[in-house]
């Protein structure tokens, strides 16, 4: 596997095109691209949060190692100011992308931009999608438009700006364009007039960017995660796991935390903890749920990640209003992905999906997309690859992201 520094040695020629082609489909060049936690240079004025979405080698190398396990060759590309030279440099057939990207509006998109300028394939949610997904505000519009449940909101851009006559306190007030809980805490639940101003004040100011003011939902908290897309189970080494629709349903997890270190706020302070931390939440997947409300989660999830136009894996985050219904908080089209911590690895393996299998679905579903796989050509190379039972395992609780 190649170790991170192997970026200045794939620079070396700039004159290099990218691979317009797809290459035999066993083996292929993978560049996986992120932002590392402590690498990449964040502004002065930045808040304390700044770059908690970033991953940290051991997630790109454990990424790399069930990449390379399926017969692939890879190598990690940093997803900074020298990405497009790197890119064209090692020419890869498809590029697993974890960007968060460099800063300004639609930032997770700009690296599937640029790999869509060069006609280089890639993983998940397109541009498009990924723009609108760190746009809280945007992707509320959206889902409102569609006729999916979401809480009454407001983007403000001044903290001096009116209450509109629909909302009501208390209110739940976050930064409109960041992820990774960031900005969110005990304080972000307001319950008047003084309240709000404050925090409104204190949001704009470190985030430079307009805050979003939401109905608060007191009820269970639950994220979901959607894998698949019509058509896919023919591309996929697993066909059984999808349904007609083309969708995976997967357990639910419920994130309970009265008793986190953030009280009844799934913040940033309490997804950075892990089991055992004092003051972690308590993670129950799969989620005491009926076979009702379960179909009626997984259902609500799909139809939000297709009403924005996400492609292939997601995340929604959802909770339940005074009257015990189901409301969408927001989606992640770039799941974290760090083995036995993210939300959606701990998902995963509560069904008997394990890290490997889960990386390579993720990188398939994207190469399908391309040509680079015809029809039934994955499941022929089944023999070659590590097959694990789907089964449903007890209640987890641990610290997840």
């Amino acid at each position: 596997m190649d170790g991170l520094k192997e970026l200045e040695a794939l620079t070396a020629d700039e004159d290099k095109p990218p691979s317009y082609s797809p290459r035999p489909a066993r083996p292929w060049r993978v560049a996986v691209i992120a932002n590392l936690k402590g690498v990449m240079p964040l502004p002065e004025e930045a808040p304390a949060d700044a770059g908690a979405e970033f991953d940290k080698p051991e997630t790109i190398q454990a990424i790399q190692q069930a990449i390379e396990a399926d017969g692939h060759h890879s190598v990690f590309l940093q997803a900074d100011s020298h990405l497009p030279v790197a890119i064209q440099a090692f020419c890869p057939d498809i590029c697993f992308n974890l960007a968060e990207g460099l800063g300004g509006d639609g930032r997770e998109a700009q690296v599937p931009a640029l790999l869509e300028m060069l006609h280089i394939p890639y993983t998940a949610s397109r541009v498009v999608a990924n723009a609108v997904a760190l746009d809280k505000t945007m992707t509320k519009r959206l889902w409102r438009e569609a006729g999916l449940p979401t809480a009454a909101f407001q983007e403000f851009q001044r903290e001096d700006e009116p209450l509109q006559k629909n909302m009501h306190f208390p209110l739940f007030v976050k930064p409109a364009r960041e992820g990774t809980g960031m900005g969110m805490s005990s304080a972000s639940i307001v319950h008047d007039e003084k309240e709000l101003r404050a925090r409104l004040r204190w949001l704009i100011w470190n985030y430079r960017e307009p805050a979003l003011a939401e109905t608060y939902l007191p009820g269970r908290e639950f994220t979901v995660a959607v894998m698949g897309r019509p058509g896919v189970a023919d591309f996929s080494p697993h066909p059984e796991w999808y349904r007609a629709d083309g969708f995976h349903r997967f357990p639910v997890l419920e994130v309970e935390s009265r008793g986190s270190v953030t009280p009844g706020v799934y913040g940033n302070k309490a997804k950075t903890l892990h089991l055992g931390d004092d003051g972690v939440p308590a993670f129950l997947c799969p989620a005491p749920v009926t076979p009702t409300e379960w179909e009626r989660l997984n259902d609500l999830a799909i139809r939000a990640h297709n009403a924005i136009g996400a492609q292939d894996i997601s995340r929604v985050d959802m909770r339940l209003d005074a009257d015990g219904k189901p409301c969408l908080i927001e989606i992640n089209t770039l799941p974290g992905l760090s083995p036995g911590f993210s939300d959606l690895c701990i998902i995963a393996d509560s069904e008997g999906i394990s890290y490997r299998e889960l990386i390579r679905e993720i990188l398939y579903l994207g190469a399908s997309r391309y040509g680079l796989l015809t029809r039934g050509e994955a499941l022929s190379m089944a023999p070659m690859l590590e097959r694990v039972p789907i089964r449903v395992k007890g209640t987890l609780n641990k610290a997840t992201r």
